[in-house]
């Protein structure tokens, strides 16, 4: 009985095919800390607002669409979307894609708090859950020769928000308050460790243990 039941154990993740649907190495990466086997797939989907959509909405509609645009493709598999909006005052800071800009939301969001809205979405077929976790973030009031300083060390401009935390991004915070510490990064991974096991998952898998 012992023997069946350990030929179960290495089999099941093994069986399993698992899609993250995302082009961000940061998500990639982190979700490597589960060491469970799984493809990347850079889905095709329009980010675009939707007119007087909140950044919660946004994130989690964007996070279900990346999990569908795969899925449709690769039904067999168990898809994860995910995707995070930064929150000032009810307004979406995206990523800045240069100096200027990043210089510009760092100015803004001096001394304020701000949401970041990470959504996650597991899919396979007909059956998808979706959630968010939210992170609060409080900035330092720092001086632009800091800000300045720091962008040219990080050069954060594919970073929602400019702050990379898991970098020298932490210096700018004064505070992070979430449920999940990896939201902030892009994936919440206390939260994708828990449906995956619904899922039928182990996590940690003993084939992943040395």
């Amino acid at each position: 009985m012992k023997a069946s039941a350990k030929v179960q154990v290495v089999m099941s993740n093994s069986a399993k095919k698992l899609i993250l649907a995302s082009t961000s190495v940061y998500r990639r990466e982190l979700l490597e800390r589960l060491r469970i086997p799984f493809d990347v797939i850079s889905p095709k989907v329009d980010e675009t607002p939707l007119p007087s959509e909140s950044t919660l909405a946004l994130a989690l509609r964007l996070a279900k669409a990346k999990a569908a645009a795969v899925a449709k493709d690769h039904p067999e598999a168990w898809v994860i979307g995910s995707d995070q909006v930064a929150d000032l005052c009810g307004a979406a800071i995206g990523k800045p894609g240069n100096f200027e800009r990043a210089m510009a939301q760092l100015q803004l969001m001096r001394g304020a708090t701000v949401t970041f809205q990470t959504a996650l979405c597991l899919m396979h077929g007909d059956v998808e859950t979706t959630i968010n976790i939210p992170t609060e973030v409080t900035f330092r009031k720092l001086s632009d020769d800091v800000l300045e300083a720091y962008l040219h060390a990080e050069k954060p401009y594919d970073c929602a928000g400019s702050a990379k935390s898991e970098g020298l991004g932490i210096s700018l915070l004064e505070s992070i308050r979430s449920d999940d510490p990896t939201a902030l990064i892009g994936l919440p991974l206390i939260a994708l460790s828990g449906l995956l096991r619904e899922a039928g998952f182990l996590i940690p898998n003993k084939t992943s243990i040395n």
